[in-house]
């Protein structure tokens, strides 16, 4: 496997909120990859790398401290806002029958968008991530009642906190068993600690995550009449396997499987195996 290099050149889309940039691979079905805070799309390049031969894989960098471009100062940064970001992407590069495939905090803004915005997703695909109560769970809590409490003063000191490199990689090594090398490293925390912008934007989305949004999301599971497949980490420290089965059986059609020597980035630890599960998965769909 030989990995999308990271300088790979972005496409950019302007919608409503501000400008998105994405990575556009392959062709066929189409796959769309949503990160968790802290990163962006390069989460998923190996990935990408294994599916792209075979399907359309479009991953975008949503606005959680790793993009490098900032939204407009009056955009909607709530959870709820991030969903609408994501049907408003799917809308402006004309996607339908789309493959939704999250991870971590993107696997929440998945559940949220197929609550909301269900017209152009056809499959779901869920790796470790948060779910029901559990947004944030209680060891990333923190993230959230920091920023409420402090605002910007707290994301000012997460992005001084993470010019460390011990720090990056203290942070790295608690979801990925995957030891990354410092171009990585940059990608994933050069943009919090050089642009107040992108801090404005993560501080907002911290501010409003709540649990409510995922629990009205859940409610609406049942009427999701689409396969859902749903990939967990076993030695997640994060989020615990109860989400998963939880998941699994508040969607009427869902398959559960987990993963050993994988952390909550499943994308990370395990691409061989995830992208091989999502390639019959969608496979089994089309042809079911």
């Amino acid at each position: 496997m030989t990995p999308l290099a990271l300088s790979d050149t972005y496409k950019e889309v302007s919608l409503p909120q501000g400008l998105v940039r994405y990575q556009d691979h392959g062709s066929g079905p189409t796959l769309v990859f949503l990160h968790g805070i802290l990163v962006n799309s390069a989460l998923w390049r190996d990935v990408v790398s294994l599916l792209s031969g075979r399907f359309r894989c479009i991953a975008p960098d949503l606005p959680l401290g790793a993009h490098a471009v900032p939204l407009h100062s009056d955009a909607d940064l709530s959870p709820p806002g991030v969903a609408q970001l994501v049907a408003d992407f799917l809308e402006a590069l004309d996607l339908h029958d789309v493959t939704l495939v999250g991870n971590d905090t993107g696997g929440a803004i998945c559940q949220l968008t197929i609550a909301a915005h269900p017209e152009r997703i056809t499959r779901l695909v869920l790796t470790n991530c948060d779910g029901f109560e559990a947004f944030f769970p209680p060891l990333i809590s923190p993230f959230h009642y920091g920023a409420q409490f402090f605002g910007t003063h707290f994301v000012d000191f997460l992005a001084w906190l993470f010019r460390s490199r011990f720090a990056q990689r203290l942070l790295v090594a608690a979801v990925s068993y995957r030891h990354l090398d410092t171009s990585m490293l940059d990608t994933y925390f050069t943009p919090m600690h050089s642009n107040a912008e992108v801090r404005r934007d993560l501080t907002g989305f911290l501010q409003a995550v709540s649990n409510r949004d995922t629990l009205e999301a859940a409610r609406t599971f049942p009427s999701f009449q689409h396969p859902v497949l749903i990939v967990w980490g076993k030695n997640d420290i994060f989020f615990s396997s109860s989400i998963a089965k939880r998941l699994q059986q508040a969607f009427p059609d869902a398959k559960l499987e987990f993963i050993s020597q994988s952390r909550a980035f499943v994308p990370a630890d395990q691409p061989s195996f995830l992208s091989q599960r999502i390639a019959e998965f969608v496979h089994e769909s089309v042809h079911s």
